[in-house]
C-alpha cells in the first residue's frame, strides 16, 4: 500500500561522488507512492563531463525507480539543467518513466501546482552558462569540504548534521538575494500560468512557504540536505528531510575514467547517459 500520495525530488545528481544515493534508497523504501515527479537534475551530465563516478549505489536508485514504474506506480521525469540532454525527449517513455518538459500536478484538496525545475528562473544559467558551470564546480567541492567536515565532527563526539553549504547561503547576502529572487520569479510564473503555486528544484534550498497568496515549494537535493516534499493523501503537503541510519563517509577522488553501467535501465537510457558524458 502507498504510504503516501506523491513524491517530489530533485537534484539527485546520480553520477557524481556528492550524491548520497544511499540515504535516498532508505527514503524510497520507506514511502512507496501513487505517483513520484523527479524534478531535475537527477542525473549530473555536467559533473560527469569532469569525471564519472558512478557507484553501486546510483544503480539502485534507478533500479528502485524503473521497478516502482513496473508494479504501477506514475514517475514522470522533469528533466533540469544537469540532465537538460533529456529535454530532446519530450513525450518518450523510458521504462515506464515517463519524460515531460513540465507538468501541473492536482493535489488532493484540489490546488493546481506548476512542476518545474526551475532554471528558467535563474538568469546565471540561463545567460552566462560559463559562470554557471563554474558554481556548480565551486559547490561540488564545498560539499566534498562539508563531508570531512562532518567526519570530524563525529570523531570529535559532535552529534547532529551541519551544513557547509547551508550556513553559506544563509550568511552571505548575495545568495540570500539569490533566493529570494528566485522564489519570487517562480511564483510570479506560476501566477501568470494561472495556478495555485509552483513545485521546483534547481537552487539546493528545500521550502514549502507562501509567496504572495500562492503556494512556492522547494524539494531541496540529495548531496547536501537529503531532502524531499510528500503530499499526504488529504493533499498536505510535507517536508522531509531523510538522514536516516548511515552517514557518509569521507569521499575518495573520483575515477574520470569510470564509466556508469546501468543493468536494469532500458538501452536508450543507457545510450543517452554514455552519449552525453563524452
Amino acid at each position: 500500500m502507498p504510504a503516501v500520495r506523491t513524491l517530489f525530488l530533485s537534484d539527485i545528481h546520480l553520477g557524481t561522488r556528492a550524491c548520497q544515493a544511499e540515504h535516498l534508497i532508505e527514503f524510497l523504501r520507506e514511502h512507496p507512492a501513487e505517483q513520484t515527479y523527479l524534478i531535475g537534475d537527477i542525473v549530473d551530465f555536467w559533473a560527469m563531463h569532469r569525471g564519472i563516478c558512478w557507484l553501486p549505489a546510483h544503480n539502485t536508485v534507478v533500479q528502485k525507480l524503473l521497478r516502482r514504474a513496473r508494479h504501477g506506480e506514475r514517475i514522470v521525469f522533469i528533466p533540469g539543467n544537469h540532465d537538460e540532454v533529456l529535454r530532446d525527449y519530450p513525450g518518450v517513455s523510458f521504462g515506464g518513466i515517463e519524460v515531460h518538459e513540465e507538468a501541473i500536478h492536482t493535489t488532493a484538496d484540489g490546488r493546481r501546482l506548476l512542476l518545474i525545475h526551475g532554471d528558467i528562473f535563474d538568469q546565471v544559467t540561463r545567460h552566462h552558462r560559463w559562470v554557471a558551470v563554474l558554481g556548480d564546480m565551486a559547490y561540488t567541492q564545498l560539499v566534498r569540504l562539508n563531508l570531512w567536515l562532518s567526519w570530524v565532527r563525529r570523531k570529535l563526539g559532535r552529534s547532529g548534521y551541519w551544513s557547509l553549504a547551508g550556513y553559506a547561503k544563509r550568511k552571505v547576502k548575495t545568495a540570500l538575494n539569490f533566493i529570494f529572487d528566485f522564489e519570487d520569479s517562480a511564483v510570479r510564473h506560476a501566477r501568470e500560468r494561472g495556478l495555485d503555486g509552483v513545485v521546483c528544484g534547481h537552487i539546493h534550498w528545500a521550502a514549502i512557504k507562501e509567496i504572495d497568496g500562492l503556494l512556492y515549494v522547494n524539494c531541496g537535493d540529495w548531496v547536501d540536505s537529503c531532502t524531499a516534499i510528500v503530499e499526504h493523501f488529504d493533499g498536505r503537503l510535507e517536508l522531509v528531510v531523510w538522514r536516516g541510519s548511515a552517514q557518509p563517509a569521507p569521499l575518495a577522488l573520483s575515477d574520470a575514467s569510470a564509466r556508469p553501467t546501468l543493468p536494469e535501465c532500458p538501452a536508450p537510457v543507457a545510450d543517452i547517459v554514455m552519449k552525453a558524458s563524452r
